[in-house]
């Protein structure tokens, strides 16, 4: 009769002639086992569909192999790309990964925090919801030497390390695109100022207005919590029903900037030679649109491998200088939506 239960080393011990610490070892690849045991230990677990006990290790550990990631909203392509990018890294190293939604309520990122840390995970990728003000939901984990990293909206006060890009630069650089081509009268539309990314892309923004005497009228800056394709029409309409309105919009998100384009072409204002706009992501979106939309890379997938090499990095070596910062750079992307020259 087959055993319910399953193989287990000490099956593969008895087979083997051997102990079932040396089995153990033989399967973890220690130093004190010959390759030739290792290699004819894993030939008997395999042809006997030997599975590790997970369970029993981390009570062991008190850790899993699983690292938790809490993100905002996992429909945007971003965010998928960006786990796409810590599920790679993770699974290399034998990792799971569990994955959280905020929904960009500070009270659900808490809850799913709490959660994870319940489950024993061995490491936490967090990119901070919109309502964020306050940390002391991860001091646990630091606390207990699990390894917290924040990817793209990061923590600026915690002391833990962060995989970002230039936000400054980037948005300097969007700005200047738009002066390049002729645009004089440029809004600005942004997320919550909470967020280190907005606040640092509308920091650029101003930058390239003032570098090039560009008036700031702060009219022509709108912030919003969400930036979806409804408050993107929202604020398209705010925007062209003033009487002097702006003839270029810098959108912080490709969502909202389609939404702009759609709302200008309903109105029979024509892109780019009557309103120039440009976004940020370069969500597959950018591309389908018509025209298609100018916008910055943002390179999500990157930045998802290098958050979870940095949780890998500290979960295996303890004495790790755990307030790294990693930025990776941007590049802008030109389409018809602004090009006028």
């Amino acid at each position: 009769m087959k055993n319910k239960k399953g193989v287990t080393i000490y099956d593969i011990a008895q087979e083997l002639k051997v102990s079932p610490s040396t089995v153990s070892r033989a399967l973890k690849d220690h130093f004190s086992i010959s390759k030739e045991m290792i290699k004819e230990v894993k030939k008997v677990a395999q042809k006997r569909g030997y599975r590790p006990n997970s369970i029993a290790a981390s009570l062991r550990n008190n850790r899993t192999n699983n690292i938790g990631v809490i993100i905002s909203w996992i429909n945007r392509p971003f965010v998928s790309s960006l786990i796409s990018g810590i599920e790679e890294e993770a699974n290399k190293a034998g990792y799971n990964v569990i994955i959280s939604q905020s929904h960009d309520s500070f009270d659900n990122e808490v809850a799913n925090a709490r959660a994870l840390y319940d489950s024993r995970i061995s490491g936490l990728v967090v990119s901070l919801a919109m309502e964020t003000q306050s940390y002391d939901h991860f001091n646990p984990f630091i606390q207990n030497n699990i390894p917290v990293v924040f990817v793209d909206r990061v923590a600026d006060e915690f002391n833990s390390d962060k995989v970002v890009i230039d936000n400054f630069a980037a948005a300097y650089m969007a700005t200047e695109h738009l002066i390049e081509q002729g645009c004089q009268r440029i809004a600005l539309a942004c997320g919550s100022q909470y967020r280190n990314i907005y606040r640092e892309r509308e920091s650029g923004y101003l930058a390239a207005l003032r570098e090039y005497n560009i008036p700031i009228k702060d009219e022509y800056i709108v912030h919003s919590d969400s930036l979806n394709a409804q408050e993107g029409f929202r604020i398209a309409e705010y925007f062209l029903s003033m009487e002097t309105p702006p003839d270029a919009i810098f959108s912080v998100n490709d969502t909202a900037a389609v939404s702009f384009i759609q709302y200008a072409k309903e109105k029979g204002i024509k892109i780019p030679e009557e309103l120039a706009v440009i976004g940020f992501n370069n969500d597959p979106v950018s591309l389908i649109i018509d025209p298609q939309l100018s916008t910055v890379s943002h390179p999500a997938i990157e930045m998802g491998k290098l958050a979870a090499q940095q949780v890998l990095k500290q979960s295996q070596y303890k004495d790790v200088v755990k307030s790294e910062a990693i930025m990776l750079r941007t590049e802008l992307l030109v389409r018809a939506s602004t090009k006028r020259k």
